[in-house]
């Protein structure tokens, strides 16, 4: 973490239309901006998937802005910690970055009730995370 300044956070999935956009929505919504937040995709989707956006909108989180992108080696090298959601090998390794895999249910091609059940695990996961990143603070 560092010393100064606020924690980054990149959230890597896939297609960085469904989990990693949530999860960046509520780790953007619940640090009130004390945390830099990124996501990315190894292999990214057209659009967000519009499930997740409904489901994201039950909690009062707007994520139709969000647009997938690519991963790049450069966005993960500025994270302090990046989490990955079923990507694999596709992101790159650097020292001194904190990683973590969650393994979570892809909602691509999935009902709302599904997303919904992703959608309160990763918000289960990023308020431990937040915890973490912001102790006494969360």
């Amino acid at each position: 973490m560092p010393v100064t300044g606020r924690p980054s956070v990149m959230f890597v999935c896939v297609h960085n239309a469904g989990r990693s956009q949530m999860a960046a929505g509520y780790l953007t919504a619940l640090s009130h901006g004390e945390v830099e937040v990124r996501s990315a995709g190894s292999a990214p989707a057209d659009q967000i998937n519009p499930v997740a956006v409904q489901a994201m909108a039950e909690e009062g989180i707007d994520i139709t802005a969000a647009r997938p992108k690519i991963l790049t080696p450069d966005a993960v090298q500025a994270s302090d910690v990046v989490i990955t959601m079923g990507c694999g090998d596709a992101c790159p390794f650097f020292p001194g970055v904190r990683y973590e895999d969650w393994e979570l249910e892809d909602p691509a091609g999935k009902d709302l009730g599904t997303v919904r059940r992703v959608r309160d695990d990763i918000r289960a996961r990023v308020e431990t995370l937040l915890g973490e990143l912001l102790p006494g603070r969360a």
